[in-house]
């Protein structure tokens, strides 16, 4: 018999269904592409391999139930153990679970982890989270915390509840609140910062945010909680959800959190140093949002020690 070649690897056309509405484009081609690394995949989105409805799209664009994706053939990275979760996150996770339902997992996120893995991470918060979870078969990211951040963070563990969150937070409705604190005397007038954020990516992978008008649009509502010598804890809510925004609004607005590497101060080094703070004093303390059957949560994570002692020092400095 005449030997039959192999076939070729065909370009796949993927129609979206309902479970995959409103997800990130770049979320739902790393569920589709087990194995093609992720620096492979945005590379193919920015040569137009991948398209949405014949369309160039970006990484970050949200897929609507009935828009066709266009997948090349990709080649996969090779075969590897999924990343094993050191013992002390799997720990530190197990024992900072705020609140859970059907629908909904929320973790008091420690500092000092990213939310997932990239960039030369293996791992990260969700991660973890698959792996000291097997029996939970949909984990998804809601939103995101900066590495060195800590506090509420929501995982859905249901499409329909991502969606619904993605609906909320695109539209507003989902009420966030951090306490920074801040180098300086933060004046009770300045209630809004709005400065346009843009996102720049350096060679090493490293993402740093600063103001331009060619940013996109952004604002961050303040108000002031405490003050110290030479420091202030202030609330902030995002208004808008941007990369780094609160750490650039407060930089902007000339008070830059104590314990930020990219975006701080040598006044605030100098602080840091004497009040003990090894860490960026960011903290999502609250989150408000709505799930049909839920009604109205309130989700909260006080601040964790370290926090709490740089306070207790600046207290008694006064």
């Amino acid at each position: 018999m005449p030997e039959t070649s192999p076939k070729r690897p065909t370009v796949r056309h993927l129609q979206v269904d309902e479970d995959s509405s409103g997800q990130r484009l770049d979320n739902f081609l790393t569920r589709e592409l087990k194995g093609v690394p992720r620096t492979r995949l945005y590379k193919a989105l920015r040569k137009g391999e991948i398209r949405v409805n014949k369309g160039r799209v970006k990484p970050d664009y949200r897929l609507v139930a009935g828009d066709t994706v266009r997948i090349p053939p990709l080649r996969t990275a090779a075969p590897a153990d999924p990343p094993t979760v050191p013992r002390y996150w799997a720990e530190q996770l197990s024992g900072r679970i705020i609140y859970e339902d059907g629908d909904l997992l929320v973790i008091d996120k420690p500092s000092g982890l990213a939310v997932h893995g990239g960039s030369g991470l293996n791992y990260g918060m969700i991660e973890c989270l698959r792996q000291l979870r097997p029996d939970d078969r949909y984990l998804e990211l809601v939103h995101r915390l900066d590495r060195d951040t800590s506090g509420v963070i929501l995982v859905a563990r249901r499409p329909a509840a991502l969606r619904e969150l993605h609906r909320q937070l695109r539209e507003d409705k989902v009420d966030k609140r951090y306490l920074a604190l801040v180098a300086g005397k933060w004046p009770r007038t300045l209630k809004r910062v709005e400065a346009p954020l843009q996102k720049n990516v350096l060679k090493s992978g490293e993402r740093m945010v600063r103001v331009s008008k060619e940013g996109k649009a952004s604002i961050t509502e303040f108000s002031v909680v405490e003050r110290f010598n030479g420091a202030t804890l202030v609330e902030a809510k995002p208004v808008t959800g941007r990369t780094h925004q609160i750490r650039v609004h407060c930089q902007y607005a000339g008070y830059p959190l104590l314990g930020d590497s990219k975006y701080g101060s040598p006044q605030g080094e100098a602080l840091c140093q004497q009040i003990g703070l090894r860490r960026l004093f960011l903290h999502a303390r609250l989150l408000r949002c709505k799930l049909p059957g839920s009604g109205l949560l309130v989700l909260e994570a006080g601040l964790d020690q370290d926090l709490e002692n740089a306070l207790n020092i600046l207290r008694k400095m006064l």
